[in-house]
């Protein structure tokens, strides 16, 4: 089967935004092969349709929601059975099994860590372009404040 232009764009805005990614016209450009003319086309049809949201000037997020994230929490007993508390639900495991799960686990572990990293690239660029364009201000400030040269 076929896969529309439209559910390309669809299925990239959810996948970008389950890695926590912001959602541009040109974030898309880069991970689908279209021409920004028709995922504009497209991000307008599927507004239209309610399949996503602006949050602002040329921002997207997808309607479909999951519930809210409950608490979770990890004791290992001194025999080695781990207890995980979901909210209200507790699973009570032997060692081989929190061994799978955690196996299981390990892909969205290492997504969770690339997606902190990120957050922590961009937060450093951030600020270090900040501090860049405060010291070529003080620059040009003082640049002002030279004599100009004469050649001789």
């Amino acid at each position: 089967m076929r896969v529309t232009n439209k559910q390309m764009v669809l299925d990239a805005i959810i996948d970008l935004n389950n890695q926590e990614q912001s959602v541009t016209r040109e974030t898309l450009s880069g991970v689908i092969d279209l021409p920004l003319a028709i995922i504009d086309e497209k991000l307008t049809s599927l507004i239209n349709d309610g399949l996503i949201y602006r949050i602002q000037r040329g921002i997207y997020l997808p309607i479909v929601t999951h519930d809210q994230a409950r608490i979770i929490s990890k004791i290992v007993l001194p025999c080695g059975t781990v207890k995980i508390d979901i909210g209200d639900d507790v699973w009570t495991l032997t060692p081989k099994e929190a061994r799978v799960v955690g196996s299981l686990m390990a892909a969205d572990a290492m997504q969770y860590s690339n997606i902190e990293i990120g957050h922590h690239a961009a937060l450093t660029t951030a600020k270090m372009d900040l501090q860049t364009k405060e010291m070529r201000r003080e620059i040009r400030e003082l640049q002002k404040l030279l004599p100009a040269s004469n050649p001789a």
